[in-house]
């Protein structure tokens, strides 16, 4: 199928059906929905989920399937070590120096809590800044719908 991609492939659900192999994993989805009275009566291999036998068949393609080489290569080079020692690299990153002094900064700062709309220019006198970004069309509401309890 990766060599060629334009290649039919005879749907099993529908033998009448040719596939080019690029859409055959898609068209399977579709074609399972289709036949299900046929989806039954397959099994799908371990090692390609796109090889669809029947299901009395599948003990003799799982030891035939050529698929089955791929996996037991991976097999044999977990076992070996080879992706173990990639895993087990030590990283030599370091975190940048922080010159930030959160403790400092909080006892720089005055003793205000923080108002939405309310700016403090560093000499103790607070002036309310009213923003109104909405379009002039639209006017903001003159009180809550509801009672604000910390007022």
């Amino acid at each position: 199928d990766v060599l060629d991609p334009e290649r039919l492939i005879q749907c099993p659900y529908n033998k009448h059906h040719r596939i080019r192999a690029c859409r055959f994993p898609y068209h399977l989805v579709k074609c399972r929905k289709s036949y299900p009275e046929v989806a039954k009566e397959l099994a799908t291999c371990p090692f390609n989920a796109r090889h669809l036998v029947p299901q009395a068949d599948l003990s003799d393609h799982i030891t035939k399937c050529n698929d089955k080489g791929f996996i037991e290569q991976d097999i044999v080079n977990q076992s070996s070590g080879v992706q173990r020692e990639h895993m087990n690299a030590v990283s030599t990153w370091q975190a940048p120096p922080c010159d930030e002094d959160w403790e400092a900064e909080s006892l720089e700062q005055s003793d205000s809590p923080f108002v939405w709309g309310v700016t403090n220019s560093g000499i103790n006198s607070t002036t309310f800044e009213q923003k109104n970004c909405l379009p002039s069309r639209v006017r903001a509401p003159e009180s809550f719908p509801y009672a604000v309890s910390w007022k």
